[in-house]
């Protein structure tokens, strides 16, 4: 097998190098990205979620684009569009930023439905529909976007089809006093505002790392570990909709990620614990009363863990 521990390590080092304070969300950002998923960054504004999103997109070595999503966005400034050549008098298809192998899309919940749902066929399909026509984007392609939850003005909430194609969601909090500190001696330090972060593998490496990802072991008692969990979100008396089975292939992918990350050839169940609040809390949808009491999906999914019982070590499967 080949290594994928080493190379995370070495794009998660370099990411680190202008990105304090962030190490869990962005280890389990980079195995959402080995599992083949999509990420979605969600916090308050000044908390270094775009920083965090261009820096690993700059170290996994795609081809990428930044879409500044606004309310007066339009389908057609996301996929490209037809545009008539008066030399030849035809239409020629002119590709739009979604045609790269990574997509930041910041602020995402700025721009309305109409335009979220030309993101949603690509997030899912990987291709495009323009005026009856189909155009396959590249592979890999992948989306971290960026929302910001607390503004209400000029935004539109993310329906929950366009929330189930995330593989996760994560918060990013306030630095330590300590980190805060860290990422203002480091401004200082390079006298001008651009971080910038050199590629550790390139495209070819990336899908081979991915590739690697998908040839490790999972044990059986693992996969109906993240089924039971999954399950578990469906019969929380304070949950409506719980996680769908796209839920329970996400909570295996990105835990088989992570294992491959920390230099294993098998899943562990905690893993899977690690991973679950980042995979399942955005899909479920509360009831009223629950949503009226102040509860969280990801209070939720907290709660639900404990009580599922953990399969027994599968290390001597490895």
């Amino acid at each position: 097998m080949t290594d994928v521990a080493g190379p995370a390590r070495t794009i998660l080092e370099r990411v680190r190098t202008v990105v304090v304070g962030m190490d869990e969300p962005l280890e389990i950002a980079l195995a959402s990205l080995l599992a083949g998923g999509h990420v979605l960054f969600e916090d308050v504004p000044g908390l270094g979620k775009t920083l965090a999103a261009r820096s690993i997109a700059s170290a996994i070595g795609l081809e990428f684009r930044r879409l500044q999503c606004t309310p007066d966005m339009l389908p057609g400034d996301v996929t490209g569009s037809f545009v008539y050549e008066p030399g030849s008098g035809d239409f020629t298809f002119r590709e739009g930023p979604l045609f790269t192998g990574l997509l930041l899309a910041d602020e995402i919940n700025r721009t309305t439905p109409k335009t979220q749902s030309a993101l949603l066929e690509a997030m899912a399909e990987r291709q495009v529909t323009v005026e009856g026509r189909r155009f396959p984007l590249p592979a890999p392609f992948h989306v971290i976007a960026t929302s910001n939850p607390i503004e209400y003005e000029g935004t539109y909430a993310l329906p929950e089809a366009q929330l189930d194609r995330f593989m996760v969601r994560l918060g990013v909090g306030y630095p330590s006093a300590r980190n805060e500190a860290d990422i203002l001696l480091r401004r200082v330090a390079r006298r001008t505002e651009a971080a910038d972060v050199e590629p550790v593998v390139d495209v070819a490496a990336f899908r081979a790392l991915q590739s690697e990802v998908e040839s490790l072991h999972v044990d059986a008692d693992i996969v109906r570990y993240c089924v039971d969990l999954t399950r578990a979100t469906r019969d929380d008396p304070d949950v409506a909709v719980g996680a769908s089975p796209r839920g329970s292939q996400a909570l295996l992918l990105v835990a088989r990620a992570l294992a491959a990350m920390d230099g294993r050839e098998y899943v562990r169940p905690d893993d899977v614990k690690r991973v679950a609040v980042p995979v399942l809390a955005h899909r479920l949808t509360l009831t009223t009363r629950a949503w009226a009491a102040g509860a969280s999906p990801a209070h939720i999914v907290d709660r639900i863990v404990p009580r599922v019982a953990v399969p027994p070590t599968v290390e001597s499967a490895a």
